[in-house]
């Protein structure tokens, strides 16, 4: 099977369409939420993606009433404090002292036998108590048993079911991703099921709110209250259209440069950070760049055989294909790396231990109290010496060692597969550079609870130098570029694969691998010249004082800092996807709000690459852009409001003071300047794709999340047609309209 040949299909549909990896069990309740991905490996999602199958105003209002309550009901704020403390508990991921009892048993099942004990809910009454002790074994007879003692009959119990989902929408979510979406990345020691938090939630609200189904009418008179509620969408769209039109003209008006063989290529992710840094490096000498999703169409399980820890390193609209170990690069360092581990997670551990334990608290703070008080010094007043120093430290622990994957677990006909759609998919099919770069990316922060969302979106929330280093190993395999030449891609012998992974936080690109050459030594002083130049751009944008000192420190500065709440812009103000040869895009000024998907549709007769960048990497970027757009719109309701106030639970998620709902989207310090200047703009995700209309309508009609995002208005599509340059913006019905 070809990694790179996904099938998606609309993910809000039933059993036959791809989306969550398993199935939720029951029919009602969890429609109307997005999954929420853990704090190890943060995945944009759009949080109103239970609501894509209606039109995007409609959403508007829906969501609004459903996700922005300015209050809800007392009881019900006291029903929500007593799930979250269990919830808190039973989900906690080591920050717990002491691990909830009978956890391994599921979440009802321990809840079942321990709420008997919990006098916040049943105020220590007999009756309560004596209910609570004869609760039904399973949950699904639970949740029906509540019911039917709060009166609610069959015709309200999904619209009530609702409400006890979308008035906790934070937990929900992480409950949806475990549920549905986890996969290899989800904790299975415990498990959870909807029905087990369903018949929880229906069992606290009945013990504490026997009168819950005034739910109901809540809601009836919010909903009419809603109703003369104005949708921002107006004002949006002027926005939009004062964006795009520039955007497209220009576009349009540009020419594709003859063919050539430049002196080296490099194929980078398409996340928009990628884009101005690769207009410097174009700018640096004889240099081609491509973009090209950043798992690069390798879908992998990454087995780390030092540390033994495992992750997804792909999109999670698919499942891990290959399971592939990542091994010293030299074999007598296998040992020493696992030792140093070892040491490295004991002293951790021993740590922890002491510092959350009842009593060692006192001796440690005696103890290291000084020597805390000297590190916390160090790092506010002097970042650099204090990340320098941990850097020392670890390495006096645990030597660094490079790590290479081994292509064992992928048969040779897989791995001729991956690499003719990958090159064929990014228009690399021909005219090879003597050397060519597949660079992957990640963020670099200190103490920065989101600091997986810096790394890439198409590695499930990880960085991309695997992924790279994996394709890289395949194309420079003889068996591999044999195949090859025997389907019409005839790689020159003299042409070398490398990995790199780019840092996006600093700028800085680690080149992989202990080649020596000219040529790379030459690359690498151009990178660092790239590097430079655009530091200096996103330095002003950073801070406008950044003009009196050097930008590469400012930046470097930013990424070490432990106090520092914005270490970089990340994806804010994206604004377009963009299908393409990058010859069409290279002499523009996309002002890194562009994500650039390289692709030629004379090598795609079929469409069969290009359905497959619409259902896949257009589907994620359409999630960055929502979650962009909304943790802009409203902070509170579909962000995370500020770093400053945070809470870190359970490590896996964070909250806004003990006991707040779980937030899900993003920090208020990575969309707005200050506490009310908004950086990034709310605009829908704009994709372009430069190929005839015929070829994508076909694409169109055969994808049903395609008619779902165009049709419902959460993505405009432009088509440029490349024989009259004419722009043609499709139709929420689907039918194209001339570009003005």
């Amino acid at each position: 099977m070809k990694a790179v040949e996904l099938n998606i299909k609309d993910l809000n549909k039933e059993k036959e369409e791809l989306g969550p990896l398993t199935q939720p069990e029951l029919s009602y309740g969890f429609e109307k939420i997005a999954p929420f991905w853990p704090l190890k490996n943060l995945i944009a999602i759009n949080p109103l993606q239970g609501m894509e199958d209606h039109p995007i105003e409609e959403a508007l209002k829906m969501s609004a009433l459903y996700f922005q309550k300015e209050t809800l009901p007392e009881l019900m704020e006291a029903v929500n404090r007593e799930t979250i403390k269990w919830l808190q508990t039973y989900c906690d991921e080591g920050q717990a002292t002491i691990p909830l009892p009978f956890r391994k048993k599921g979440l009802y099942t321990a809840f079942r036998k321990l709420a008997v004990y919990d006098s916040r809910l049943h105020g220590l009454d007999e009756k309560k108590k004596k209910w609570l002790e004869r609760l039904p074994h399973d949950p699904k007879e639970a949740i029906d048993h509540c019911l039917n003692r709060l009166g609610i009959i069959e015709t309200k119990r999904h619209q009530f079911v609702t409400l006890l989902i979308t008035t906790l929408p934070g937990w929900a979510s992480y409950i949806k991703y475990i549920t549905e979406w986890g996969g290899v990345d989800s904790f299975h020691d415990h498990p959870l099921t909807q029905s087990d938090y369903l018949a929880m939630r229906c069992i606290i609200i009945s013990v504490l709110w026997p009168k819950a189904k005034d739910l109901l009418f809540w809601h009836t008179e919010a909903q009419e209250a809603y109703k003369s509620k104005e949708s921002p969408l107006e004002e949006i769209q002027k926005k939009e259209m004062a964006y795009r039109l520039p955007l497209l003209h220009k576009f349009a008006g540009q020419d594709l440069p003859s063919s050539r063989t430049p002196e080296a290529q490099l194929v980078f992710c398409i996340d928009v950070r990628s884009e101005p840094f690769r207009k410097a490096l174009e700018a640096t000498d004889n240099y081609e760049t491509f973009g090209f999703a950043g798992f690069f169409g390798i879908s992998a399980q990454i087995i780390n055989t030092v540390t033994n820890e495992s992750f997804s390193s792909c999109p999670v609209l698919i499942s891990p294909q290959y399971k592939i170990k990542e091994y010293p690069r030299m074999p007598h360092d296998s040992e020493n790396a696992r030792r140093g581990y070892e040491r490295l997670t004991g002293m951790k551990k021993l740590y922890q231990s002491i510092k959350y334990t009842f009593t060692t608290p006192f001796a440690l703070v005696e103890s290291l109290g000084i020597l805390s008080g000297v590190w916390m010094g160090l790092r506010s007043f002097t970042p650099h010496f204090a990340y320098k120093l941990k850097k020392a430290a670890l390495r006096a622990i645990q030597n660094s060692i490079a790590l290479e994957p081994s292509l064992q677990s992928i048969p040779i006909e897989d791995q001729v597969g991956c690499a003719e759609d990958a090159l064929r998919m990014m228009g690399l099919a021909q005219h090879f550079a003597p050397l060519i770069v597949f660079c992957g990316h990640g963020g670099r922060t200190e103490n920065n609870a989101y600091g997986s969302a810096l790394d890439c979106g198409a590695c499930g929330g990880r960085p991309g130098g695997s992924n790279a280093q994996i394709l890289a190993a395949i194309l420079n395999r003889l068996e591999v570029r044999i195949q090859l030449n025997q389907k019409g891609i005839s790689i020159p012998d003299a042409t070398t694969f490398l990995a790199a992974e780019h840092n996006t936080t600093t700028d800085e690109v680690i080149l992989y691998g202990d080649q020596q050459s000219q040529q790379i030594e030459k690359l690498k002083k151009n990178l660092d010249m790239a590097r430079r130049a655009n530091c200096i751009k996103r330095a002003g944008q950073m801070d406008k004082k950044s003009r009196k000192g050097n930008p590469r420190k400012l930046l470097r500065l930013r990424s070490e800092d432990w106090a520092q709440v914005r270490p970089e812009w990340g994806l804010a103000r994206n604004a377009a996807f963009i299908v393409a040869p990058r010859g069409l895009s290279a002499s523009m000024n996309l002002e890194g709000r562009c994500f650039l998907h390289s692709y030629d549709y004379k090598g795609d007769p079929d469409g069969r690459f290009l359905a497959t960048i619409l259902t896949a990497p257009m589907v994620v970027a359409q999630w960055i852009n929502a979650q962009y757009f909304f943790s802009t719109l409203d902070n509170v309701a579909y962000g995370s409001g500020s770093k400053i106030t945070k809470n870190i639970t359970g490590k896996f998620g964070i909250m806004q003071g003990n006991a707040s709902d779980l937030m899900t989207g993003l920090p208020l310090q990575s969309v707005y300047r200050s506490d009310k200047e908004a950086y990034h703009e709310l605009q829908r995700l704009m994709t372009v794709v430069y190929a005839p209309r015929e070829l994508i309508d076909s694409i169109i009609r055969s994808q049903q999340i395609l008619k779902k995002l165009f049709g419902n208005g959460w993505v405009q599509l432009v088509c440029i047609e490349p024989d009259t340059k004419k722009i043609h913006f499709l139709n929420r019905e689907l039918t194209w309209q001339s570009g003005h």
